[in-house]
């Protein structure tokens, strides 16, 4: 954003273009010039200074998110070297909470758009599923503190997937092989669970903008 902020019609432009107030830019500005170190752009090294970060299990998989250049809506696939404020601005947009004035359509498409960003979180290879490989993997990471849950995660991952594949295609034949779970799949998953509680970026001291409806 360099000297953006004594430019306030480029900033009411990334307002209107995130969804964001000019007071959450600001707030998010400075947050973004101490992981950058002032610099105009963030690599994925920069993420290493953030001490919340540093002990969360799935860490890669969060600060890839920030680079993954179908969350920056700059094309299917790939990984973008470095982003800039606006690239950020644009990953923080998929965290926003819900606010009371929207209707039933922008509520849709916000709510689709937080589990577009979830379903890119598992689906690390860009192909549009969530093999049980690319599950499984995400259950690991997760229970990776602890080396006796290495079969738990397996059968944890293993059921989950046979869960997704009955909510989402019926009753399968014993002899059936579920491919993965589609973004399709992935909404049906979802349904009637409330996204908004499951998505918080407490590392980046949204906490305080979280509750600005």
């Amino acid at each position: 954003m360099g000297s953006s902020s004594s430019m306030p019609e480029e900033v009411q432009e990334l307002a209107d273009k995130t969804g964001f107030t000019l007071e959450q830019i600001e707030h998010l500005h400075r947050r973004f010039k101490q992981i950058s170190g002032d610099q105009p752009t963030i690599r994925k090294e920069s993420f290493d200074s953030i001490p919340d970060l540093e002990f969360n299990p799935i860490r890669s998989k969060i600060v890839r998110a920030f680079f993954d250049k179908r969350n920056l809506r700059q094309g299917p696939c790939g990984l973008a070297d470095e982003i800039n404020f606006e690239d950020f601005l644009t990953i923080m947009s998929y965290f926003r909470p819900i606010e009371m004035n929207m209707d039933e359509e922008q509520l849709d498409h916000f709510r689709n758009e937080k589990l577009k960003f979830l379903f890119h979180m598992y689906d690390s290879d860009n192909d549009g599923k969530i093999t049980l490989q690319e599950y499984r993997k995400v259950v690991e990471e997760l229970l990776s503190r602890n080396p006796h849950l290495d079969e738990s995660a397996r059968s944890i991952a293993d059921g989950a997937m046979m869960e997704a594949a009955s909510i989402c295609v019926g009753q399968m034949e014993p002899d059936q092989v579920y491919e993965g779970i589609t973004f399709e799949h992935f909404l049906k998953m979802w349904q009637g669970i409330d996204i908004d509680t499951k998505m918080h970026v407490r590392f980046l001291n949204m906490d305080t903008m979280a509750h600005c409806h």
